[in-house]
């Protein structure tokens, strides 16, 4: 008798255990919770089911490429339809909305579906979104109530850039931080304007913050250069100049130690540059990694993003990187100028037509580890693997969740 119920208990044990959700810290931004794309969450399985992995829900949130945040339980997205814009709030468990806020936007379709590109930031109690069109909303996270907004073409001097506004919002102490014909800060409880610096060409990407010697920087890419400024003033500290045919520098820097990395598309390529607290070195520059619009990821001494242009995209290919040196370790061709994460030391990646890969990151060889039908039509958006269950969209604005297999 006390054997058997030694082993229900044990079975008991067992069932629960396969039952506790995955342990993963939230996706609060564009590029996650440290800012780099890379995720720590374990326990999934690359052992996929041959007929494709099951879809949890969809939903369809309107034309655009804005990524997915993610907040106790509650999802956060963007899209367009009909003349209107709309902030999504979603149960990520099962797809319901919770709530909705829209106003009418601009779609700015120039030679792409167009619609938002910035994602969501959820700092606290409040969500920050920013339109195609400049119209930066700080709401509610929990009801969707306007707090405050701006529209940063009044408020900014700018006109709308050929590509829209499309820097995901960066949370600095009490500032948020974005650019689009300027760097400029805002009180992220009010929505006061703190600074602004001059106006330059635009770029599309977020801006970074990192400490020198003390001191809190910025680092950002417009359509001019890479830009070094104090986040305190807006003071310009260093500048190197990084111009693109069609200026359409759209990526993030990628900082590492007193070390910055840019990439641009169009056959500009690449560069790593050190700052010494006073001025940028290059390091290198190449033309094996051209970004167009979706960032490398870096892990453990390698870059890992897709070389060339969106228009080029059957030759586009998925490259390793070494950060330290430019030299290209392996290509793979095959899954257009799609995009990626990093989860457990693996590549998450979402082709441009729309399958879901995973291999290894590894610097040896691309080895991929499984493969599933995902989505259908363009796919630029990066995906997002929290808590067990993969979430991606595609440009029409078909939003997505599959569950993957435990370990």
């Amino acid at each position: 008798m006390h054997t058997i119920q030694k082993t229900t208990s044990i079975i008991a044990v067992f069932v629960a255990c396969l039952t506790v959700p995955l342990q993963a810290a939230d996706w609060p931004n564009w590029m996650g919770p440290t800012l780099n794309g890379v995720s720590a969450e374990s326990g999934w399985s690359t052992d996929w089911p041959q007929d494709g992995l099951p879809v949890r829900w969809s939903k369809e949130i309107g034309t655009g490429f804005s990524s997915v945040s993610i907040v106790d339980g509650l999802l956060y997205s963007m899209g367009h339809a009909d003349g209107k814009e709309t902030v999504w709030c979603l149960n990520a468990d099962d797809g319901t909305v919770v709530w909705s806020h829209s106003y009418p936007a601009e779609l700015n379709a120039n030679l792409y579906e167009g619609g938002p590109g910035a994602t969501p930031t959820i700092d606290g109690e409040y969500v920050y979104t920013l339109s195609v069109d400049g119209r930066l909303i700080c709401l509610q996270r929990k009801t969707g109530k306007v707090v405050w907004e701006q529209n940063l073409q009044q408020e900014l001097g700018v006109p709308l850039h050929e590509w829209g506004f499309n820097s995901s919002p960066l949370i600095l102490g009490k500032q948020l931080i974005l650019q689009g014909g300027r760097i400029v800060s805002f009180d992220k409880l009010s929505g006061k304007k703190l600074w602004q610096t001059d106006k330059h060409t635009a770029g599309y990407g977020a801006v970074r913050s990192f400490t020198h010697d003390g001191e809190s920087l910025l680092a950002s890419l417009d359509c001019d250069g890479l830009r070094i400024s104090r986040s305190d003033d807006a003071t310009e500290v260093a500048f190197t100049p990084w111009k693109s045919p069609f200026r359409t520098n759209s990526t993030t820097p990628i900082i590492y130690g007193n070390r910055i990395y840019i990439s641009t598309g169009y056959n500009v390529g690449c560069g790593l540059f050190e700052f010494n607290g006073k001025a940028l070195k290059e390091i290198y520059s190449n033309k094996q990694m051209r970004n167009h619009f979706n960032n490398s990821i870096l892990l453990n001494g390698n870059l890992y993003g897709m070389d060339g242009n969106s228009n080029l995209g059957r030759v586009v290919t998925l490259t390793c990187m070494d950060f330290d040196t430019g030299d290209v370790k392996w290509k793979q061709r095959g899954l257009g100028c799609g995009s990626l994460m990093v989860a457990d030391e693996k590549l998450l990646i979402l082709s441009e037509k729309g399958e879901l890969v995973v291999a290894k990151a590894s610097g040896e060889s691309f080895e991929e580890l499984a493969r599933s039908k995902f989505l259908t039509g363009r796919c630029w958006t990066v995906p997002v693997l929290l808590n067990g269950k993969v979430y991606g969209r595609n440009a029409a604005g078909r939003l997505v969740c599959v569950e993957l297999p435990r370990n």
